[in-house]
């Protein structure tokens, strides 16, 4: 028996199933983002869709293509669904970012595989920041957690040494996108390090900053991951402003030294994390007292500050991170302590702080939601999201 319009739902009804399909990056469905081009429903049970997207090369295509489809196919007279694609005019694209209350450009999809995103900072040079980086990276690899780790100190990185990876100069692939080096158990890494003579000195302002961040978060091939580290200079300048409007979604981890004089400075940085509207997922301690290879202890920088500043911030302190002398030389010697020497009192601390960590982050990208009120057999599954490469800007 032919399917009549009377059998069909009308575009009404469709529209409200698309909201099902939720754009990876923003964490909003694409009839809010106002993605939805058209609706053509046609008497013999096939609906036409067009769907904009933000870039023309957009990664995340086909992640959009199945989900829409998903949506569709499963209301009642539906028996096909035509999927194609245009591209937001400049204007619209203007609207969509001050109607999201983004200063910078929309997401391009390099991020969109990307589950979590955990800038590590502080308020203050010192306190073993990149350390805790370099082995919180190791620590959730060990956890079998896929993890990147972006340098965006950009005037002290020091990544590709704690790494390893020294003068290592990323390859581009076909789709012009830069392939991050790989070091211990497959950690990527990427800094300004390996583009500039060894140990040379970046002497750069804000806008050069703010383009090369950018190009490190959207020209970089990263792929699926679980965790992206993101090492933050210290203090509360541009670097930690620009991040914040390319990453709104992204937590803030915070790291202190017991001292009062370090847990106070490390309080201005989480209020411009929250001036920017970052969440602040927890504190870590580091240099919480020195162990020497006998097994003792002496609180060279005091105690509490760690706890002091998480109970202020109503943030759980993820860790005590002691100051072990393996700790300073596999920082230097290119290998995380978590690899080299998983039973040394600092490398547990720090795979402690890694399982709150993961503890606290979700597990799943929201790809798909749930409508409610639900279309009449709305029963989709989530895709997933599927990465292909953008050209270099």
């Amino acid at each position: 028996m032919p399917v009549t319009m009377g059998d069909m739902p009308t575009r009404d009804q469709i529209r409200e199933a698309l909201r099902a399909v939720i754009d990876p990056e923003l964490r909003k469905d694409i009839v809010e983002l106002e993605m939805v081009r058209s609706i053509d429903v046609h008497d013999n049970g096939v609906v036409d869709v067009t769907v904009s997207l933000t870039t023309p090369g957009c990664p995340i295509r086909s992640h959009f293509q199945t989900g829409v489809a998903n949506a569709v196919k499963a209301l009642d007279g539906v028996v096909g669904v035509n999927i194609s694609f245009d591209v937001l005019s400049d204007e619209e694209k203007g609207n969509l970012q001050r109607k999201l209350g983004r200063g910078g450009p929309l997401p391009s999809g390099a991020l969109a595989q990307v589950a979590n995103v955990i800038c590590v900072g502080s308020g203050k040079g010192g306190v073993g920041k990149s350390s805790v980086t370099a082995n919180l990276a190791a620590a959730l690899a060990a956890e079998g957690k896929s993890v990147g780790v972006l340098d965006a100190d950009v005037w002290g990185y020091s990544q590709p040494r704690m790494f390893g990876l020294g003068a290592t100069r990323p390859k581009v692939n076909g789709e012009r996108k830069i392939i991050p080096p790989e070091a211990h158990d497959g950690i990527k890494v990427m800094s300004i390090g390996f583009f500039i003579e060894e140990d040379a000195a970046v002497v750069w302002r804000g806008p050069m900053l703010h383009k090369a961040l950018q190009q490190f978060l959207e020209d970089v091939d990263w792929g699926a991951l679980d965790y992206l580290l993101v090492d933050l200079p210290p203090g509360t300048g541009d670097v930690g402003m620009t991040l914040a409007q390319l990453l709104p979604d992204a937590r803030f981890l915070l790291v202190t030294t017991p001292q009062p004089v370090a847990q106070k400075v490390a309080r201005r940085s989480a209020e411009m994390a929250g001036k920017v509207r970052l969440e602040i997922a927890g504190v870590v301690e580091n240099m919480s007292g020195f162990v020497t290879p006998g097994a003792e202890r002496f609180e060279i920088f005091g105690e509490g500050g760690g706890q002091l500043l998480a109970d202020e911030l109503g943030v759980p302190l993820l860790g005590k991170v002691p100051l072990t002398m393996p700790l300073r030389e596999q920082a230097d010697a290119g290998t995380p302590l978590v690899l080299a020497d998983p039973d040394d009192p600092a490398a547990q601390a720090v795979r402690e702080v890694a399982r709150g960590l993961i503890a606290l982050t979700p597990v799943a990208l929201p790809v798909m939601q749930t409508v409610t009120p639900e279309p009449p057999g709305l029963n989709v599954i989530p895709p997933r999201p599927v990465g292909m490469s953008l050209p270099m800007a």
